[in-house]
């Protein structure tokens, strides 16, 4: 079984069978929860059975594994194996979330850090770690997601856990940025790195860019975009050309989703338009 499209003239007939089972690559875009892929894959292919294999947070792209019918026995195994990731982090600045979800809360100096340092920094985290998660994440907190607390405004205990980092290099440095390549065990979090680098340093930093470009043997380069993955739609039945449109049944529109207030003003703001009305009643999945 082949995961890989050459453009997006590949349709139906290359033989996917996706109630059988078939285990695609999808290039999440930037925004998106996987959840999101996820609903939209679901509808676009009209599958019974599909799920993903490691989540992405919204404000990071690149590789996400999608597998359907009887595949989905194999996302435990596939979502165990190693990950690669590629992004940046800023120094001299952090936020409750470790990422662009949430406002600059402290700046720090960072100008008098050298390159043999910062390298140096990273020697500290290669190997097996103990690694706390953010707060702004979906790890469990009494019952409920950590993300939902965060939002609140409240303060939760989320314990440490064993991680592997088995590679961390830094591909360019720019101050206040650096750009890195990170390989790491299942449950790791970038952003915690992004707090913990910052933190060694005395400089503190955030996350700004993530990028997934493999999962075990699973590269980002063979993945699917959207335009591809409609390309595999099959044929709608008879007579519902003539159905009114998703957007005209019933049900109100989806609202914003709620936890990307901050990035979409910021975006706005850098674009020279208004921020989006957002919706504080929407949920991050």
């Amino acid at each position: 079984m082949s995961t890989h499209l050459p453009d997006s003239t590949t349709s139906a007939a290359t033989g996917f069978d996706f109630e059988a089972g078939e285990v695609l690559l999808f290039d999440k875009a930037l925004t998106w929860t996987s959840f999101d892929v996820v609903r939209k894959v679901k509808n676009t292919l009209r599958i019974k059975k599909i799920g993903h294999a490691g989540t992405l947070d919204p404000l990071a792209t690149g590789l996400l594994i999608l597998c359907t019918g009887k595949k989905t026995k194999q996302i435990d195994l596939i979502q165990a194996q190693e990950k690669e990731y590629t992004g940046t982090f800023r120094l001299g600045q952090t936020t409750p979330s470790f990422d662009l979800e949430t406002p600059v809360d402290a700046e720090l100096p960072y100008e008098h850090l050298t390159e043999a340092e910062l390298r140096a920094a990273t020697a500290q985290f290669v190997g097996l770690i103990q690694q706390t998660p953010p707060l702004f994440s979906a790890v469990k907190v009494n019952g409920e997601r950590a993300y939902e607390v965060a939002r609140r405004g409240e303060e939760a205990e989320i314990k440490s856990k064993q991680i592997e980092i088995k590679a961390f290099e830094l591909t360019r440095i720019a101050l206040p940025e650096v750009d890195f390549r990170v390989v790491c065990s299942k449950g790791t979090y970038i952003r915690s790195l992004a707090r913990d680098f910052g933190a060694a340093l005395g400089s503190g930093a955030h996350l700004t860019k993530l990028v997934r470009t493999r999962i075990g043997e699973y590269r980002l380069e063979d993945a699917l975009n959207m335009e591809q993955l409609q390309a595999l739609a099959p044929p709608r039945p008879a007579g519902s050309e003539n159905a009114r449109p998703r957007a005209e049944r019933g049900g109100r529109p989806r609202p914003p989703r709620a936890g990307l207030e901050y990035f979409a003003a910021q975006q706005a703001a850098a674009a020279g338009s208004p921020a989006p009305d957002q919706d504080s009643s929407a949920t991050n999945s």
